[in-house]
């Protein structure tokens, strides 16, 4: 017999989806302990909970999954052949019809063209404090991307306009924003991307008391402090639109003490992700949370009931909580399918928000 434990490790599926499909019906423990209700299971489930595994990473329903699991531990091979067989021609179905809509959308987009936010002839100049802008990359330089695939994310935005330095770091993941003041820009709006290394030299360049000065002609941008100069060419390529990806509903704020909360998130619960490899997203360790009524956010054991759970990756919310930089943080919470905010409390304009993962049973 195999402990719960046990079963999941060798299994592949988590301790708490195995509970939920014990609740389903689908694969119920061989005994439970009647006192502590504690779930054994016999050898013979071990390849099934492996084929359960592999049939949920293939994304076949719920229902389909229990006639499988029938047929294997009985004698209608040719059931669950025909159950694979018509799961497979789902698939392929969805397939054909995903990549006629990807065709159709490269189309529309080849007619937009891809104009540039500004076309930078002439060159910016403007003066920064540094310990605002030293202040503001340490606040999102978490969360730039270093995936080769999606280059225009490998590096941080800057955005300028008017008397504001906005910097934007994106890892599709999640994003942090941070909002610097500027003196000597009084033209259009420009947006470059400065590459990470060259974002990392620059903020090496920033002391506790001096200003700088940020240049940005043509391709090249600068930053000068002090008679030290970090230089360099930007991405040639554009950003995503993150005004209208901040843009989330309103949702319930959570004011938490960030040294106690961080250690309930490295001590507590984890849930182990089951992404799936074609999802490109490896799987990762889960924090899963929810908010009370009286503002108090806890570390969920299972959550499996509770609606308004949200899990996020814990390795990104303590990335998360340590750029925030402050010892109060407010956390807001949207639907269980909506993202996670971390926002300061002295401002509006430095915050990042965390995408939920969806709890895969």
């Amino acid at each position: 017999m195999r402990s719960i434990g046990e079963m999941a490790r060798d299994s592949g599926l988590s301790v708490s989806a195995l509970r939920f499909y014990d609740r389903a019906g689908v694969l119920v423990p061989a005994r439970v302990d009647p006192v502590t209700g504690y779930r054994w299971y016999g050898p013979e489930q071990l390849e099934e909970s492996r084929v359960l595994a592999r049939l949920r990473r293939a994304g076949m329903p719920l229902a389909d999954i229990r006639l499988v699991l029938a047929g294997w531990s009985g004698a209608d091979t040719d059931l669950v052949r025909k159950l694979l067989q018509a799961h497979l021609r789902r698939l392929e179905r969805g397939l054909s019809d995903a990549r006629g809509e990807f065709s159709t959308l490269r189309t529309l987009l080849e007619r937009r063209g891809n104009p540039m936010t500004s076309l930078r002839t002439d060159a910016v100049r403007l003066a920064l404090s540094a310990p605002d802008l030293a202040a503001a990359l340490d606040a999102v330089r978490f969360a730039a991307s270093t995936d080769p695939e999606l280059p225009m994310l490998g590096g941080v935005l800057f955005d300028i306009e008017g008397e504001a330095l906005h910097v934007v770091a994106s890892d599709r993941y999640r994003m942090a924003v941070a909002r610097a003041g500027t003196a000597g820009h009084g033209g259009s709006r420009v947006q470059v991307i400065v590459p990470s290394p060259l974002a990392d030299a620059m903020r090496a360049l920033l002391g506790d008391d001096a200003s700088v000065r940020l240049t940005v002609e043509g391709d090249r941008v600068a930053l000068e402090t002090g008679g030290r100069l970090a230089a360099g060419q930007c991405l040639d390529h554009d950003f995503p639109d993150y005004r209208r990806l901040v843009r989330l509903p309103a949702g319930r704020r959570a004011l938490v003490d960030v040294p106690a909360f961080r250690k309930a998130v490295e001590t507590g619960p984890v849930r182990v992700s089951e992404a799936r490899e074609q999802d490109g997203v490896a799987s990762c360790e889960l924090s899963v949370l929810t908010v009370a009524a009286d503002g108090v956010v806890t570390v969920c054991e299972d959550g499996d009931d509770d609606q308004d759970r949200v899990a996020v990756n814990r390795g990104f919310l303590l990335d998360a909580l340590a750029a925030g930089a402050r010892d109060q943080l407010v956390l807001e919470f949207g639907a269980s399918n909506a993202p996670l905010a971390i926002r300061r409390t002295d401002t509006e304009g430095t915050f990042s928000i965390l995408m939920p993962v969806r709890l895969e049973h």
